[in-house]
């Protein structure tokens, strides 16, 4: 078993509506140092696969056709092997 954290936000150059409003809401609280926020997603994930290679295979099919639009989108991951297997 495998833990997967994917990391999925809207690419460079995609108007990020709710980043601006955190940035706007950040200002407004007196955060003017920070200049530029943006908001994505994080979907953890339990795989069972073999090995890390499956696991990589399989998250990265899931990203490619459900968790991501590839259109405006980019993600990336993390794999882990699962806590209660590393601790066996």
């Amino acid at each position: 078993m495998f833990t997967a954290k994917v990391y999925i936000q809207l690419k460079s150059g995609i108007l990020d509506p709710q980043g601006k409003a955190v940035e706007h809401a950040l200002a407004s609280l007196g955060f003017g140092q920070i200049s530029t926020a943006r908001v994505g997603k994080l979907i953890e994930l339990t795989v069972d696969a073999a090995d890390q290679a499956e696991a990589e295979t399989i998250v990265r099919g899931a990203c490619e056709k459900l968790l991501a639009n590839p259109v405006i989108e980019e993600y990336r991951y993390d794999i882990q092997r699962a806590e209660q297997e590393a601790e066996a």
